[in-house]
This record gives C-alpha cells, sequence and structure tokens, in this order.
C-alpha cells in the first residue's frame, strides 16, 4: 500500500487550524484590477547608473536625470531634463525611456522609436547628447539601429543596421560601414539569429576591443536553415512572414567569429577548428588588447572548450574545457581578473553550480566556492578587495541570499534573510542597492555599504502593501511531500517542493478543488519564495472564488543540484508528468481536497505538462488549459530541444514517447487549448498537430486562438481576455461554489 509523508512545512497542510487566518472579509479582486488598472503593480527602482566615481549614481526620475550620493541620498546635480530633448527640425522632444552613458561620461547615447523584432531583438533612431553643450543629434540619418555602443575610449558608437556592422566617429559623425555582404535570412553580421537570441539569450554580437581599435563580431550565414512562414491577418489578403528557425535534428547557420581593425577596416577570421556543426554560446575579450576567449560548444552541448585567441599573430589555444555527461549550462560567469594571469569561471561539475580560480594557462588554481547549494547569479569581481560577489541558494532552493567570496576561497554571507535578494553594484563595489521580496511581500528596495549594512530605504511600496490590507488575501505558504514514485536515478527517494493558497474563508471541514499551476522546465521554479506579480493576484482571485492553488517544483526543476535538474535527460516530460500525477495523488490524499476535481494550468513548457497531464495522467485530473504549448519536441528549435533531448534522429523513442500528440486517446477531461497565431517561438503548428490528432482520437476539447499574437500573447485588452476565458473554464469545469 503506498503511502505519503510530508518532510517539513512552513505552513502545515495536515495542520487545518494554523492554516486559517483570522482576518475582516476585505474586498474581492477583479480581473480588471489585475490587468487592466495597474493598480497592484509596485513601484521600482529602475534607471540606476553607477558613475565612475563609485560614490554616486545617475537616475531617470519623471523627466530628470538625476545624480545622487550613494551613502547619504544627497542630490548632487541634475544632468538634463528630458523635455529639453528636441530634435532639429522638431518641435516635440524625443521619448527617453533608457540611456547609455559614454565611458567618459561625457555624453549619453538615447534610443528612441524602438520597434520590436524578436522577444530581445529591437531597432531604434539613436540619439547622441551631449552633457556639457546641450547638443542633441541623431547617430545615423539612414535609418534605424540596433544594440548602439560606445566604444572603450569614447570616441566611436559601433551599431548594426539591415545585418550589417557600422562605426560612427563622434568627432564629425563620419559613418563607416564595416560589413557589406549582410541580408535578412542570408547572412547577418553584429548580431544574432533567431534560435541564438531565444536559446544563448543575447542579441549583441559585436564586442569593441579593451583598446578600442577592432570589433570582434558574430557572422551567420543562414543560407541552409529552413524557412518557418507565419501569416499575419492584417488586411483584406493576409500577409506571411518568413524567417529561419532551425528546428530539432535540422541544419543551423554557419558562424564565425571575425575581427575588423576601425581604422583599416581589415578583416580576419579566427581560426576555431574544422567543424562547423558546433555552437558559439560567447565570446568575450581578456584585459588584453589582442586577446579573445571564444566559446566552443558541440551540437550535443556536453563538451566545452574555451579558446584563446591571439588576434594579432592569429594563434589559437584551448584555455578551458569541461565535459558533462548531460549537458552544459551556458552562463555569463567568466571573468578576467585586472592582473591578466587569472580568470573565474562557473561550473556544475561537483555536482553543484560553483566558482572556479584557474590561470590564464589554463591551470586550475583552487575551487572557491563548496557546498551543495547553487549559484544563482554572479555580480562581478572587486580587484580592490580580491573579493567575488553572488547570489545563492542556501537557506532552501526557495530562497536567495548575495554571498562574497575571497581569492582564497573565504565566503562571507552578506544578506542572510530568506526570502529573494537581488543586487546591483557600484562600479567599485563600494555599495549596492538590493531588492528584496517574499512571496508574500512586493520588493523593497535599499542601499547597503558591500558588507550589507543598510545605509537607507530607496523605496518600500508602503503605498501598495496599505492598498493590499484591503482586499481578502489569503498568504502563500510553502510545504514539501515525498512520494514512493519520486526517486533519483541512484534509486533515493526525494521530495518536492510546492506551495499553496487556501480561500480565504477556508473550512478544514470542507473540500474544495484545487489549480495546479505548472511550468516545470529544466532548470525552472514557480516554487520560490519572491513576490509573483500579476500571477500572485489572479491566483489570489481563484482563491477568493473557492479554489486552493497549488504550485509544485518537479524534478527537473532549478536550485536542487545537478542531479536533480538533469535527471530529465533525453526524456523532456516524463518524470514531470509522473511527479504532477504523485502531486494529484498527494492532494487527493488531504481530507479538504476533492480528488474529483483537479484542475492543471500552464503556459509554454508549463502547457506542454498540462497537456500532458490530462492524456497520460487523464485518472487524475479533470481539467486542464494549456497556453501555447509544445506538444512535440520535434517542432520546437534545435538549440533548445537538443540540449535535454540530443537529436530525434538518435533519440526517437524520447521525443516520441513523452509527445501529448501520441498519447490522445487518453484524454477523458475538459481541455482548454490556447495559442497566438503569430508565435515565433513556439509556432502555431504544435496547436495545430495536436488538434488534428484530437479530432483523429474523436476527443472533444475547447480552443482559443489569438490572430497575430506571439508567444506572450499581450497587447490592447487581450492579456485581460485570456485570463477570462481561462478563469471562466475553470470555474465551469471544477465548480468552486460546491
Amino acid at each position: 500500500m503506498k503511502t505519503f509523508k510530508s518532510l517539513f512545512f512552513t505552513a502545515l497542510l495536515i495542520g487545518f487550524s494554523t492554516l486559517i487566518i483570522a482576518q475582516e472579509k476585505g474586498k474581492s479582486i477583479t480581473m480588471s484590477d489585475i490587468w487592466s488598472s495597474g493598480k497592484f503593480y509596485p513601484k521600482m527602482v529602475r534607471g540606476i547608473n553607477p558613475m565612475n566615481d563609485g560614490t554616486t549614481y545617475a537616475v531617470l526620475e519623471d523627466s530628470l536625470l538625476n545624480v545622487y550620493t550613494y551613502k547619504k541620498g544627497e542630490k548632487v546635480k541634475t544632468l538634463l531634463n528630458t523635455k529639453n530633448l528636441i530634435p532639429e527640425g522638431s518641435d516635440t522632444p524625443i521619448r527617453m525611456g533608457s540611456y547609455e552613458m559614454s565611458p567618459d561620461e561625457t555624453k549619453l547615447l538615447i534610443p528612441s522609436e524602438t520597434e520590436s523584432i524578436y522577444r530581445h531583438s529591437s531597432k531604434s533612431n539613436y540619439y547622441i547628447y551631449e552633457l556639457e553643450s546641450g547638443k542633441l543629434y541623431p547617430l545615423s540619418n539612414n535609418g534605424k539601429q540596433q544594440l548602439a555602443e560606445f566604444s572603450p575610449d569614447g570616441k566611436h558608437v559601433a551599431f548594426v543596421r539591415d545585418n550589417n556592422l557600422f562605426v560612427t566617429a563622434l568627432d564629425g559623425l563620419t559613418e563607416k560601414q564595416l560589413t557589406t555582404d549582410g541580408e535578412f535570412n542570408t547572412i547577418i553580421n553584429g548580431t544574432t539569429d533567431w534560435v541564438y537570441e531565444e536559446e544563448f539569450g543575447f542579441t549583441k554580437g559585436f564586442f569593441w576591443s579593451p583598446d578600442s581599435k577592432t570589433i570582434a563580431y558574430y557572422r551567420f550565414d543562414e543560407s541552409r536553415v529552413k524557412l518557418y512562414q507565419m501569416e499575419l491577418f492584417t488586411g483584406l489578403y493576409p500577409e506571411w512572414y518568413t524567417y529561419k528557425y532551425p528546428k530539432a535534428g535540422e541544419d543551423n547557420s554557419l558562424v564565425s567569429i571575425h575581427i575588423v581593425e576601425i581604422e583599416s577596416g581589415k578583416q580576419q577570421q579566427i581560426d576555431t577548428g574544422a567543424e562547423t556543426d558546433i555552437y558559439f554560446p560567447r565570446i568575450k575579450w581578456t584585459t588584453h588588447a589582442d586577446q579573445l576567449a571564444v566559446y566552443r560548444l558541440n551540437r550535443l552541448q556536453n563538451k566545452l572548450e574555451i579558446l584563446l585567441a591571439n588576434t594579432q599573430s592569429g594563434n589559437v589555444n584551448t584555455l578551458y574545457e569541461e565535459e558533462n555527461p548531460w549537458y552544459i549550462e551556458i552562463e555569463n560567469n567568466l571573468i578576467f581578473l585586472p592582473d591578466g594571469k587569472h580568470f573565474v569561471i562557473s561550473s556544475e561539475k561537483d555536482g553543484y553550480n560553483h566558482l572556479y580560480l584557474y590561470s590564464m594557462d589554463g591551470q586550475l588554481i583552487r575551487q572557491l566556492t563548496a557546498d551543495q547549494h547553487d549559484i544563482t547569479a554572479v555580480y562581478g569581481y572587486d580587484s580592490k578587495n580580491q573579493t567575488i560577489y553572488f547570489q545563492q541558494a542556501v537557506s532552501s532552493p526557495m530562497d536567495r541570499q548575495i554571498l562574497s567570496v575571497n581569492l582564497n576561497g573565504k565566503a562571507s554571507m552578506i544578506i542572510e534573510e530568506e526570502g529573494s535578494s537581488d543586487a546591483r553594484f557600484s562600479k567599485d563595489f563600494s555599495y549596492f542597492i538590493h531588492t528584496f521580496s517574499t512571496a508574500n511581500e512586493p520588493p523593497v528596495f535599499t542601499l547597503r555599504n558591500s558588507k550589507g549594512k543598510l545605509i537607507r530605504v530607496l523605496e518600500d511600496n508602503s503605498k501598495l502593501k496599505n492598498q493590499l490590507a484591503e482586499y481578502q488575501l489569503s498568504p502563500k505558504t510553502f510545504f514539501s511531500f515525498e512520494h514512493p514514485d519520486i526517486v533519483l536515478p541512484d534509486g533515493t527517494k526525494t521530495h518536492l517542493n510546492a506551495w499553496q493558497i487556501l480561500p480565504p474563508d477556508f473550512d478544514p471541514n470542507k473540500q474544495y478543488p484545487v489549480l495546479l499551476y505548472v511550468y516545470g522546465g529544466p532548470g525552472v521554479q514557480t516554487v520560490i519564495n519572491s513576490w509573483g506579480w500579476n500571477d500572485y493576484f489572479w491566483h489570489q482571485m481563484l482563491a477568493q472564488k473557492g479554489f486552493v492553488v497549488v504550485s509544485v517544483d518537479n524534478r527537473g526543476t532549478g536550485a536542487r543540484g545537478e542531479t536533480f535538474k538533469k535527471m530529465t535527460y533525453k526524456e523532456l516530460g516524463k518524470y514531470e508528468t509522473e511527479d504532477m500525477i504523485s502531486t494529484a495523488k498527494y492532494l487527493n490524499s488531504l481530507p479538504y481536497i476533492d480528488g474529483n476535481r483537479i484542475g492543471i494550468y500552464g503556459w509554454s513548457y508549463g502547457g506542454f505538462m498540462a497537456t500532458s497531464a490530462i492524456t497520460k495522467g487523464a485518472d487524475h485530473f479533470n481539467t486542464a488549459v494549456a497556453v501555447a504549448p509544445v506538444t512535440s519536441w520535434r517542432y520546437y528549435d534545435n538549440i533548445y530541444t537538443e540540449r535535454f533531448m540530443q537529436k530525434p534522429q538518435d533519440n526517437p523513442e524520447g521525443y516520441d514517447n513523452n509527445s501529448p500528440i501520441n498519447h490522445v486517446d487518453k484524454l477523458k477531461g475538459n481541455y482548454l487549448l490556447i495559442h497566438g497565431s503569430a508565435d515565433d517561438n513556439v509556432h502555431y503548428q504544435n496547436t495545430m498537430e495536436l488538434i488534428e490528432a484530437l479530432v483523429k482520437a474523436d476527443k472533444q476539447f475547447d480552443l482559443m486562438i489569438y490572430p497575430n499574437k506571439n508567444h506572450g500573447i499581450y497587447g490592447g485588452n487581450t492579456r485581460k481576455h485570456v485570463f477570462d476565458k481561462i478563469t471562466n473554464f475553470l470555474i465551469e469545469n471544477l465548480n468552486p461554489g460546491e
């Protein structure tokens, strides 16, 4: 007979009385409150630019760019009033939403009239503003630019336009074209193709050398990548948008790394080896102007080499090498130390993500951090104190603390508080802006010194907290449970972490329906002790309507070490779905849960999970809502998919056994399928193929398509409409009023 074992609780699920919070009846949350009014948005501290002196920072406040001291918060000066940013020949100021300051802090680079391209990419009309003279002028008059950036000496700005790399000399505003073969859907210079942008997380594909004399850049030859077409319903005759999208097992762009001299225009290609079916997920200059580090990653993404290229001699040596039985995560945690003799890098090679110190001849000096807690971010290196600052999940996988470690491996806790802490350091690491929140507390922004001592509060969101006190809210509480089906590859039983929100008038003698909220993808957590934004209020609204809302971090999610995260390798969806089924079984064992009214909802990977649960787990789930789901990993891009699944040619069973398309015959509950027709990420094809299979199996379901909407399905009233549809479907099929 199977038994369930609760391991530990922030609030005991089985101790009903401890979960009942006495409170007066407050306001009910509406969909308009969440998705239309913006009334629940916390105030943020954004646009902060640390100044070179290390003691001040600039911040954009309404129409003013002001400079303050870190220590006392005193206003030093106003750099500009954005109302005065009026281009020549116009009487209307440009809109300044962001800016980059030149290295010598005499000029600003301001993007305006920005247009999105894909999720992370955009193009703008950039303007240069001279702080001393007050002059404002366009960077170029020849069309919008991408990724404009000052050179380290501040004398030039490089940018991309129409897939070519350009540079403008600020003395005289002379524009020079550095590459000429760029062409849409064929050749890209200085930025990335779609799949690099989406899966390696960067779009700026050019990098100034430290001496400002050369630029290293990516060149993508997309010629052999197959085209994907999306129909856009924009007029009497719909239009087609066509772009290059390499699906699992298909050809990638041929990528090469090049160096161009600014003065002469002379070009050279870095020798990265004969193999071309590989990735270059990062390039980075060392502290030497003639040394470029190039990450070389094999197609399976389980072997990483960092090549050190001498741009003067052309010699290339291997600086670092790592292999992994599963896959290697690519992060931005490579730091070349100012002494020119050492570097620091993070790796999961001891089972958790930790920091390592190496010499520039590739020899390991020492492991700097070593415990069973994953490092989740690296903030940088303080050269004066020879200290690295980082974020780590120390107290639990749900929390994030801030720590430091010196080059001898001595670590110090800076922010120990349970919850989620993040940091933005001054340029000399003397101060940092601390962002802190919990699952039930909106973010608080404070200024602290490098030891973590509080200097002052920048924003405590007291207005929002007072506003929330007027509403009938229930606390989000954390718990864990162990189930006999949940075991690691070595046979060890383990637990899953979860949270729940109970109805504010919770009665332990009643039985409630459950909505299980899931994402579940590799390394990603939904169970984390941080502020949840709009989802938090939607979950609270569902609780007010009589739902118990639960989320669980299944096997494969992050901050619990490499074995827990990577055990889903080659079988995405298998263990995650088993864990959703185990969760449903566990919830069904609780006296206040109605096991016949368990629903599940997810978006993207979560939509894949929800669809798998209502098919493979149909005996345990009554209702499912899937938004923009992957329905077969054969349809998704190759960098993401092959990282976790290998190629479909080499692992067909892993792809097909876990595709919901091949399990539609098991569907017997209520299923709502939602997709945007212009989703460039998880293609609408996924939904079309699933529909075909559902119809063939004679299975009824509900469907909502949002024309011309991408993966986020937003714009205008769309987001409210999506959640109105989902909410009504859940209420209709899970009957929270019973």
